[in-house]
């Protein structure tokens, strides 16, 4: 090839601007790329653009490598199907890579103007979910797509596939049973970007266990559990098995407070203190506030206290709050309210003593 170049000093002119060119055009769109990334309406920022600016450059380089008069200016005719077969699989890539970096960058922008850690982040949680698992999809798609094609490009693949198609029906039978679970989790987890019966930082209940969930993806789901475990729940379980969701359609959520006292309790100065507990803190959000009767037994009767707060984790510490308020206000004011076994003798006389 050196030979070839030194005896065609033309041939290395040409070799020269190929590069050349091929750098002015890389500049050039940098260029571009950057004076629209100056502009805040549009999709493109600097850290954007670095991650687009390499599968241009590789997709420059396979545009350059088929150019026929460079091979032939170099003296490797003779090897030009395997340049233009090596251009090809070159450029698949950069496309596919492109593709991949320009979805990675709509879906930063778009979820950057929600915030999840709001109080009211419902829609923020929406468009998390959604584009986090069709992110997923789309790139497991375009991968997918991108190899058939490379493979597609090569006659003798071609055809060995036709052929193996053609005469392995059963084994493809086979393995689309062997591969039933599999499928089944990426349907479902398309049926939860779509149907969203969970969404990123939901509070669920799932196998008895406490929750947010962190991550979602095809085939599982993982549930970060109070105690900082983390729960890994395949994608079909939110789809076949019943869970509780604490937000599904709001974060703000009602606790509740079960006390069991005596017949005698003051159920009105119960109501006042209440009241002035949920005034004395900042965990509760000002909108329920109630004392009721729920249940009367043969011993006690049973007093819910119902109160709100914003979020769960806020409802969990108010109902903490309450529940050691309440009884602290009963032992120190009415503790003939508390429960009490009582128990009736019979003297020889049947005259009978009632006891506590």
């Amino acid at each position: 090839m050196l030979k070839n170049l030194l005896e065609k000093p033309n041939a290395l002119v040409y070799i020269v601007v190929a590069i050349l060119s091929l750098f002015a055009l890389q500049y050039i769109t940098v260029k571009i790329l950057r004076q629209f990334g100056k502009n805040p309406k549009y999709l493109l920022d600097r850290q954007s653009i670095s991650r687009i600016t390499k599968p241009i450059f590789l997709l420059f380089i396979g545009i350059l490598i088929r150019i026929k008069v460079i091979h032939q200016n170099l003296g490797i005719s003779e090897v030009t199907f395997v340049l233009q077969k090596l251009s090809t699989l070159l450029i698949i890539f950069a496309i596919t890579w492109l593709l991949i970096a320009s979805i990675r960058i709509i879906k930063k922008k778009v979820i950057e103007n929600y915030d999840v850690s709001a109080s009211n982040n419902l829609r923020a949680r929406k468009i998390y979910t959604q584009f986090n698992i069709l992110e997923r999809i789309v790139i497991f798609l375009l991968i997918i797509f991108a190899v058939g094609i490379a493979l597609m490009s090569f006659d003798s693949i071609r055809e060995i596939g036709v052929s193996i198609f053609a005469s392995a029906g059963v084994a493809g039978i086979i393995l689309g049973f062997s591969a039933q679970k599999m499928l089944a989790s990426i349907l479902a987890g398309i049926q939860i970007a779509i149907a969203q019966p969970i969404k990123i930082d939901d509070v669920v209940i799932v196998e008895g266990e406490w929750g947010r969930i962190e991550e979602i993806t095809l085939t599982y789901v993982v549930v970060n559990i109070w105690d900082k475990r983390r729960l890994i729940v395949p994608t079909t379980y939110f789809i076949e098995k019943p869970f509780q969701n604490w937000t599904k359609t709001s974060s703000d959520i009602l606790g509740t407070v079960f006390l069991y006292t005596d017949y005698n309790v003051p159920f009105d100065e119960m109501r006042a203190e209440l009241t002035k507990i949920l005034h004395s803190t900042e965990l509760w959000d000002g909108e329920v506030n109630v004392l009721q009767v729920t249940d009367s037994k043969e011993h006690t009767v049973e007093i819910r206290a119902l109160m709100s707060a914003k979020d769960s984790p806020t409802a969990w510490d108010l109902r903490v709050l309450v529940r050691e308020k309440l009884i602290s206000f009963l032992q120190k004011n009415y503790p003939d309210s508390l429960p009490h076994t009582r128990v009736i003798l019979k003297n020889l006389n049947d005259s009978k003593i009632q006891t506590e």
